[in-house]
């Protein structure tokens, strides 16, 4: 069992809060804690991945991000969880949509994950894990999008190992009824089942493989999405 602190977290025991959002960037995990929490501090900042604990609505809750794809996630969400006591990660994040209703800027609440990569050999199944949300945190996020009008729909997300694939046909999935293609939740999932931990994936459309016109900006991603970071929030309240 690693110290701590890890080799990835230079946290002290107890900076986090029992209740984690997770963005994968790191300036996105920074604008929250600047925009959402109250007397935030510093908790993290090794390898520029930033971590922040605060207070929203007189709850502590803490941010930090995680990175780009699962072995990145992986690392992070492992540690928060069996080091720091973390006992919820809700991801906050980005994804591309291959549902024709779903649109820049509506929410998927990913009830599900299917993944092109290999992330849950580790643990020696003889068969393929399906990897789910917390159905708790789903419910509170799905009854907190209904209660505010949001465009969003809950189903099954694809965690690609890739970003850049020559042999990638998304509208494959699309007819399993997968709803959008991110590169995290797969193994968020797998590490908080395995822990015996609770996760959740709140993604905000950021691009569509079926509109072409429809791209969020980099600066968009990073600080537009505010309804999703709410959503999060709200639901780390109720925990």
């Amino acid at each position: 069992m690693a110290n701590i602190p890890t080799p990835h977290i230079c946290a002290k025991k107890g900076a986090f809060a029992k209740t984690v959002l997770m963005p994968g960037d790191p300036k996105r995990s920074k604008f929250i804690a600047d925009n959402f929490l109250s007397n935030a501090e510093l908790v993290n900042d090794v390898r520029g991945v930033q971590g922040y604990t605060g207070e929203y609505k007189g709850k502590k809750v803490s941010v930090m991000a995680s990175g780009m794809g699962q072995p990145s996630i992986g690392i992070y969400s492992y540690e928060l969880f069996n080091f720091y006591d973390v006992e919820n990660i809700i991801r906050v994040g980005s994804i591309g949509s291959i549902d024709k209703d779903l649109h820049i800027k509506d929410i998927i609440l990913a009830q599900g994950a299917c993944t092109n990569g290999n992330f849950a050999s580790q643990f020696n199944l003889n068969g393929t894990f399906s990897a789910i949300a917390d159905f708790g945190l789903l419910q509170k996020a799905a009854f907190l999008c209904e209660k505010g009008g949001l465009r969003y729909k809950v189903g099954n997300v694809l965690s690609s190992d890739t970003f850049y694939d020559d042999s990638f046909s998304p509208m494959l999935w699309a007819k399993m009824g997968v709803l959008g293609v991110e590169m995290e939740a797969y193994a968020l999932y797998c590490n908080a089942l395995r822990s015996g931990k609770k996760a959740l994936a709140i993604c905000t459309v950021s691009d569509s493989f079926i509109y072409a016109d429809e791209n969020a900006s980099a600066e968009e991603r990073q600080n537009s999405f505010t309804a999703m970071m709410k959503i999060a929030l709200d639901t780390a309240t109720e925990l």
